[in-house]
């Protein structure tokens, strides 16, 4: 009598077991709904910085990225930040645009969605005209988007007299109070060459198939470049509450836009 309780129990307990297995979501085979601002759809992320930074500033949109399951590449530029010791008068915009070209060719990156933040958006718009085959979506951060023949300079942009070019303060590019002070303690100067250049363009990223514009409603450096976009049926746009480093100010919401363009 005892035996053939606990051969029944022992069934039970087998029977209840599977069953759970069978009604449990499989995590990483489409078994579970995605969270807004997330994709079970792993992609490549190239983020390029803006004048002074470098790739310190993408670590809070990294880290949620890689969290999803993203690859993240952010390098930093040739001459800034952690690459200060190779800074010189003739470090250029076009020495910066290789610096990105090479990441994407000698790691074998495809599908990549090309992330451009204020300066970075004359860097990104100069890669595309070599890898634009490599390059699913790109991305203006609040930023530069040149025509043919223009240097940063022409379209508004700051550069000193002499060979280095000093870093704009947090608090002008509205950056938030609690993250003045250590944007500050990161930012470096950088070779004017890199603001003087004019960029020879083909409109090579203007063929890409996904083309965005986020820009952020409290720095209005880059309001009427938005305005000029959004006549344009070809590009999205968003408008970010928060200062110019949208990348520091609002990583949660970047990152959700950001996978939204997969």
């Amino acid at each position: 009598m005892e035996l053939r309780k606990l051969r029944h129990t022992r069934r039970a307990i087998i029977k209840n077991a599977a069953l759970a297995a069978f009604a449990s979501p499989v995590i990483g085979q489409g078994g579970t709904t995605p969270k807004p601002g997330t994709s079970n759809k792993a992609a490549t992320f190239v983020l390029v910085h803006g004048a002074w930074h470098g790739g310190w500033c993408w670590q809070r949109v990294n880290e949620r990225l890689t969290a999803q399951g993203h690859r993240v590449f952010a390098p930093t530029l040739t001459g800034v930040c952690e690459r200060s010791h190779l800074d010189s008068p003739n470090v250029d915009l076009s020495t910066q645009i290789r610096d990105v070209v090479n990441e994407i060719r000698w790691k074998d990156l495809e599908n990549v969605v090309l992330v451009g933040h204020s300066y970075g958006g004359m860097v990104i718009s100069g890669v595309a005209e070599q890898v634009a085959s490599k390059i699913a979506s790109i991305v203006y951060l609040d930023a530069f988007v040149p025509a043919d023949g223009q240097s940063l300079v022409d379209q508004g942009g700051k550069v000193d007299a002499g060979p280095f070019t000093a870093p704009i303060p947090a608090a002008r590019f509205a950056v938030n109070e609690a993250d003045r002070a250590w944007v500050d303690s990161k930012m470096t100067p950088q070779s004017s060459a890199c603001f003087t250049e004019k960029i020879k363009l083909t409109g090579a990223y203007q063929r890409i198939a996904r083309k965005a514009f986020i820009g952020a409603k409290n720095f209005k450096g880059f309001a009427t470049t938005l305005e000029k976009i959004r006549s344009d049926p070809s590009w999205k746009t968003w408008v970010v509450d928060c200062g110019h480093d949208i990348m520091i100010d609002k990583p949660d919401e970047l990152t959700s836009i950001l996978v939204s363009l997969i």
